[in-house]
């Protein structure tokens, strides 16, 4: 008998099928997981954008994450959008019944068409409850930004930032820097030292679903029994890979999905 590396993802459900669980399920099934989840929340949303959100009750939300953990024993967790401060706190009891198991923390704030979905009070019971909980937390460079309460415009200003959260949360960071313009795109992580990852930009504008993407494949290769360093390395050459594919697809009218299931996986 045989037990399939088993991923939780904690997210919202995304109806267009390009973002949220919908994208972490795809993406930890491609990777050869055994993709299990816990809905915080309903969207209203397509390739142009979110016009609306309904979150479940924080309690609900817990209720799900402990029959996955309590059962499946996943070998990793992902958590994506929370929204509300009740959620957070839920959710932050029910991990702490599980310290072993790392958790990987996509700090969706807003939206990529700047549509809020977090509520005020929630930012500080993410950062009190979950961050430190966290093994690694992906925050895009307007989310670094807000953390630290600082414009972020260079590569100098990401490794900065990545050492000074890190160092103040107590667990690793990996700033996403795709807003930065130039030819390349480098993201950076601290995790006791820093780590540069680099690649080439894609010209495309099917990019609906990346954070979510890239940290539910970070929590698949953590599960598989990956260093961290490494984890995020295969994760962008699989991030890679979806944007290529998905560079020749034309679904919706606005920002696409990626292909969650490139030809020529193999990494």
């Amino acid at each position: 008998m045989q037990t399939p590396t088993i991923i939780l993802s904690i997210a919202g459900s995304d109806p267009s099928g390009g973002a949220g669980i919908q994208a972490d399920i795809k993406t930890i099934s491609a990777l050869g997981g055994y993709a299990a989840a816990a809905i915080t929340a309903i969207t209203v949303q397509n390739t142009r954008g979110v016009t609306s959100v309904d979150y479940l009750p924080g309690p609900l939300v817990a209720a799900q994450t402990e029959a996955v953990l309590g059962d499946l024993h996943p070998a990793a967790v992902k958590i994506g959008m929370t929204g509300r401060a009740d959620i957070i706190v839920n959710l932050a009891a029910c991990l702490s019944k599980y310290p072993d198991t790392p958790v990987v923390l996509d700090p969706v704030m807003l939206s990529s068409s700047g549509h809020p979905l977090m509520e005020p009070n929630a930012t500080e019971a993410l950062r009190t409850e979950l961050f430190p909980r966290c093994r690694l937390v992906t925050p895009n460079l307007n989310e670094a930004s807000f953390l630290l309460g600082k414009n972020l415009h260079t590569l100098q200003d990401m490794e900065q930032a990545a050492t000074e959260l890190s160092q103040h949360y107590g667990c690793a960071f990996l700033l996403k820097g795709g807003h930065l313009e130039g030819d390349r795109m480098t993201d950076v992580l601290f995790d006791e030292q820093t780590h540069h990852f680099s690649s080439a930009r894609i010209n495309t504008s099917n990019l609906h679903g990346t954070g979510c993407t890239l940290s539910s494949a970070i929590a698949t290769f953590l599960g598989q029994g990956n260093s961290l360093p490494e984890a995020v390395r295969l994760a962008k050459a699989y991030m890679d890979k979806t944007i290529k594919a998905a560079s020749q697809w034309e679904i919706g009218s606005g920002y696409g999905p990626l292909c969650h299931f490139p030809p020529n996986l193999k990494l």
